[in-house]
């Protein structure tokens, strides 16, 4: 898909057709991680924490991410399934916001996109409590070391703790730059017919 000129995205209304054309020219343009997204969920009492994840997936079924589900954002989504999410590519002056509800990827997803990783990595989503406390840095080592050695031979299975979640979106909204703050908005918003598209004030 041909990458959209400025402008050009307020004529489209599909909005994943918008996503997809802007992260292909992110792809290109930006030097690291332009699937780099913040992702933002919310503790038992409300308060929110955000923290930057690496989009896996993206289809008109939602933005999907891979974790351990016992780490806080795990735990976070399993108590409140609901989340929001901002791209923003620098180089393109580009920013993308979606919010909705979360669930988890079906096994053989988790399991494909396991396989698919670097055995290194693999070994150390073992390897890592995320998020808990860590008494040194050689403790972390220490448990490389042992998952290294107890899979020294033969695949490394997916631990059962480690999954996907995937971001079904009620809202997307995309945000590109303009000269002297006027910068161009349009939201779309998920109905039973399908999307809704309006143009917001910047």
């Amino acid at each position: 898909m041909n990458a959209l000129t400025k402008g050009d995205f307020t004529e489209l209304d599909d909005p994943w057709a918008i996503f997809h054309a802007w992260m292909a020219e992110a792809e290109r343009s930006e030097p690291n991680d332009p699937t780099a997204m913040a992702l933002a969920t919310a503790d038992a009492d409300g308060l929110p924490n955000v923290r930057m994840v690496l989009l896996k997936a993206a289809d008109e079924r939602g933005f999907v991410f891979y974790t351990n589900a016992e780490s806080n954002k795990g735990r976070e989504l399993a108590a409140n399934p609901q989340a929001a999410l901002v791209f923003h590519w620098k180089s393109l002056r580009r920013q993308v916001r979606a919010r909705g509800r979360v669930t988890k990827v079906s096994d053989a997803e988790a399991d494909a996109y396991f396989a698919s990783r670097p055995r290194d990595s693999r070994i150390g989503a073992w390897a890592s409590q995320q998020s808990r406390p860590l008494e040194s840095r050689f403790a972390l080592e220490k448990a490389v070391a042992f998952y290294a050695a107890r899979y020294a031979i033969g695949e490394v299975p997916r631990p059962p703790y480690w999954t996907g979640f995937r971001i079904d979106p009620i809202a997307i909204e995309f945000w590109q730059d303009r000269p002297f703050r006027l910068h161009d908005r349009v939201v779309f918003t998920r109905a039973p017919e399908g999307w809704t598209k309006t143009r917001l004030y910047p």
